[in-house]
């Protein structure tokens, strides 16, 4: 086990107060993560029972390093952070792309605390996996994920674990879309006129199907593709309920429309079902939104699914947020759109105890992005319903992340001040 000791200038994680207010809201304190001396962002969480672990990235001009913090107390204070990756400096990620944790729960003792990120390869972008079994304290070695490897670029990644604790890890890879140095075309020659000097425009739903949905088990298993035609560099979500697997993405379909794409394994990740649209929202885009989908299952087996797009479905126009609920994974109920201030980016969801769900977001109100919370319920007929919850604070914020713990759902999320960013914790009541 290699142990990442921290030094006097890392922060310990402090407890801050913060009163909220309003019959729905998030608890009355703040916990607040953060490396001292660097920008703390790209935040992501995971919970089992009242443990709890926060993974975020702190970097400096010149280096960014994976970190992560845990708690014993459903999120009310946390552990000293601990490096997670072993060369120091070296993670590569973003705010669609973080680093990713999951638990996996033990029947004696703490759950072991699994972690995902991107890195520079030797030719392209690659996935690699840390785990602790001691809580978070020390972390093993740094292994390329199985598949996670290869030409061109690999992110965007998600992770679940199932009710037999094999860990299950969802990337976008675009290794197809590297061209050998034998079929790279030569300049033209001065004074070419014409089409010949001209290169034709790429079809985007043609160079879409040359990305693909990469999907592996951390146990030894062989990755592969399971879906072709991905939106390049929103990021993907991955759930699991029993053995069944869970995942949503933003595909590029016929049009250039990128709609949100779902796909189920009922046989825990060895086949897929064909892609179905969640919702027809006729986004046509020649672009990457940057902006991908969220997905949670509910006790009762549902799959909630939100994500932002367009109000009218046009370019330009701001981001709405919308939700839709499928029962049996072939088809999805009409969209709901979730009630926001303003222009909603970065969606998360997360299934409540009660059979409710909380979905998390930020928002650009008054020149100023700040997370929001709402709470879902949907009746018998599917109809999903929404109420709106007060945020821990009332300053900058964005990029939350969202877990349910056996005391509630926690929220981190990126606070930015002129002093820097930090990251902020707190429980949702």
């Amino acid at each position: 086990m290699t142990t990442r000791p921290m030094r006097t200038a890392l922060a310990l994680a402090t407890f801050l107060c913060a009163r909220s207010v309003g019959a729905q809201g998030v608890g009355t304190t703040v916990a607040t993560l953060a490396v001292a001396g660097r920008s703390n962002e790209n935040v992501s969480i995971a919970a089992s029972g009242q443990f709890v672990a926060v993974a975020w990235s702190a970097s400096t001009s010149n280096a960014t390093d994976v970190f992560t913090a845990t708690s014993r107390d459903g999120g009310s204070s946390f552990s000293t952070p601990v490096r997670v990756n072993a060369t120091p400096g070296d993670a590569r990620v973003g705010g669609e792309l973080p680093p990713r944790v999951a638990l996996v729960t033990r029947k004696a003792g703490v759950p072991d605390v699994v972690v995902v990120w991107t890195t520079k390869g030797t030719a392209g972008t690659r996935l690699l996996v840390a785990r602790s079994t001691d809580g978070a304290r020390t972390f093993g070695a740094n292994t390329v994920v199985p598949g996670g490897e290869g030409a061109g670029n690999r992110g965007w990644e998600s992770i679940a674990v199932d009710s037999t604790g094999r860990v299950f890890v969802l990337w976008l890879d675009h290794r197809e879309t590297v061209m050998p140095a034998s079929m790279h075309k030569h300049e033209p020659a001065v004074g070419a006129v014409g089409a010949a000097a001209q290169a034709p425009k790429p079809d985007p739903v043609e160079k879409a199907g040359k990305s693909q949905l990469y999907f592996s088990a951390l146990d030894g298993s062989s990755a592969r593709g399971i879906a072709r035609g991905v939106c390049y560099c929103c990021k993907t979500s991955l759930a699991a309920a029993g053995t069944n697997v869970y995942a949503v993405w933003r595909h590029v379909f016929a049009g250039n429309q990128r709609d949100i794409g779902f796909t189920i394994s009922r046989d825990g990740g060895r086949t897929f079902s064909d892609v179905v649209r969640v919702s027809d929202d006729h986004w046509q885009f020649d672009g990457c939104p940057e902006n991908g989908p969220a997905v949670a299952i509910g006790r009762d087996g549902r799959a909630q699914v939100v994500w932002p797009t367009p109000v009218d479905g046009k370019e330009g126009s701001p981001l709405g947020l919308y939700h839709a609920m499928s029962r049996d994974g072939r088809t999805f109920t009409a969209r709901t759109r979730v009630p926001s201030r303003g222009a909603a980016n970065h969606a998360q969801v997360t299934s409540a105890a009660d059979g409710s769900f909380i979905v998390a977001w930020d928002e650009l109100t008054d020149g100023t992005r700040r997370v929001a919370l709402a709470r879902g319920q949907v009746d018998a007929v599917g109809k999903a319903t929404f109420t709106p919850m007060h945020t821990p604070e009332g300053g900058p914020g964005l990029y939350p992340a969202l877990a349910t713990t056996t005391a509630g759902t926690v929220v981190a999320w990126v606070r930015r001040t002129d002093a820097g960013s930090t990251i902020g914790v707190a429980r949702v009541r």
